[in-house]
């Protein structure tokens, strides 16, 4: 078998130049989830794949609203088939007044694109799309097939685009899936997971100004549970999974007036799951802490209100698709490009639970993400673009 040097094409500034035009265009099109309609992003998006004559759908959810935009490339010979994943939807802009630049616009600036979701993750999809349409002629040659989903409603942790994706391919299996999720530091192959808790803590209620009858404080007992939870420990990091499990609370509400001794108060907590510490782990954790505390008998017993969560997951470094995006990756960029596992949870983690492999996370350099400021440096894009082309060249040879 010969090896060919894919590094020496498209590398020209015209190609770059088309990659950041079509990031402009995303950029300018607001898609945050829960406040935007995804439909202009993604009538962006296929229009750029019409004129570049890339077979494509509209990806839609039982009701008939957009949920994405999806299609395929299928190879001249039998072979594995391949999924790129970049979310369209982006997270709030925050205070619009703690940006430099408008978050809904696409500025420019010493080589940095600056504006709302241009890391996370419309560089994804302008690289993705230059991927597609470098393909396509090759087609022919390529064994297996090419896979592309631009999916809304990611950042609300619902996944229902990239979900009704993987249902409607349910009975073909997907070898791999690549996320254009940002950074190129790491080859994102695994990260914690989640589960959350609501929990109501109970007091007795009373007049502030009583002095006989002062009733049980819930904010009171609330704040001894969580001192409880704090010293509580969680189960180590080990060689095989570097992270440990972590406890965050990340919301108490309760009281509201002067006047009352405040008889319930509301927790709620994240906590991020390793596997040595899953989720029927992390049950029996908080509901041990909340037993013993609940032993005074001083209020009726606290609550707890369970939120479905992912698991964690790591793919094997000797997985194909990760050996060779690591070797296309530090191609790319001119330098080693390790695999690691990362904190927070996302698609790729709901893709385990179906039993496929997924990247998350190699793609532009970037800043301040899902903060004032987000933006990506202009130049990684390319590098980015080399690395997903010639990995999947060789996943598909």
């Amino acid at each position: 078998m010969t090896t060919t040097n894919h590094n020496t094409t498209h590398t020209n500034s015209s190609h770059l130049d088309s990659m950041i035009e079509l990031l402009s265009a995303l950029v300018a099109r607001p898609s945050r989830a829960e406040a935007d309609s995804p439909v202009p992003v993604l009538q962006a998006i296929s229009g750029w794949l019409r004129e570049h004559a890339i077979p494509h759908e509209w990806l839609r959810d039982e009701a008939g609203a957009a949920i994405g935009v999806c299609g395929e490339i299928q190879g001249g010979r039998p072979g594995p088939t391949y999924l790129l994943d970049a979310p369209a939807d982006t997270a709030p802009f925050g205070d619009p007044q703690a940006w430099r630049h408008p978050p809904d616009q696409a500025t420019i600036e010493d080589g940095w694109m600056f504006g709302r979701g241009s890391a996370d993750s419309k560089a994804g999809i302008a690289v993705f799309c230059h991927v597609v349409a470098d393909l396509l002629p090759q087609a022919p040659q390529l064994a297996g097939k090419l896979c592309f989903v631009f999916d809304a409603d990611e950042h609300t942790g619902r996944f229902t685009g990239i979900r009704h994706y993987m249902d409607m391919r349910s009975s073909e299996p997907v070898a791999g899936v690549m996320i254009g999720y940002p950074g190129n530091d790491r080859l994102v192959i695994g990260a914690r997971g989640f589960v959350r808790a609501r929990l109501i803590v109970h007091g007795i209620g009373a007049h502030s100004g009583a002095s006989g009858t002062r009733g049980v404080n819930a904010i009171e007992r609330a704040r001894v549970l969580l001192d409880r939870m704090a010293a509580a420990p969680l189960t180590s990091a080990d060689a095989r999974f570097p992270l440990p499990p972590k406890l965050t609370v990340t919301a108490i509400r309760g009281g509201g007036s002067f006047a009352l001794v405040p008889d319930r108060c509301e927790l709620e907590l994240d906590l991020r799951l390793t596997p040595s510490f899953e989720d029927a782990a992390a049950r029996m954790h908080l509901q041990a802490l909340v037993a013993r505390f609940d032993a005074d008998g001083a209020a009726p017993a606290t609550a707890i209100e369970w939120l479905p969560g992912w698991p964690a997951y790591q793919l094997d470094p000797a997985t194909p698709m990760v050996q060779a995006l690591a070797a296309a990756a530090s191609e790319a960029f001119g330098r080693s490009v390790p695999s690691g596992v990362v904190g927070p949870s996302s698609i790729a983690n709901y893709l385990s639970t179906l039993g496929v492999p997924a990247t998350a996370g190699l793609g532009v350099t970037y800043r301040n993400l899902h903060a004032p400021d987000e933006c990506v440096l202009l130049e990684s894009l390319h590098p980015t673009f080399l690395a997903y082309r010639n990995a999947l060249l060789r996943l598909l040879e």
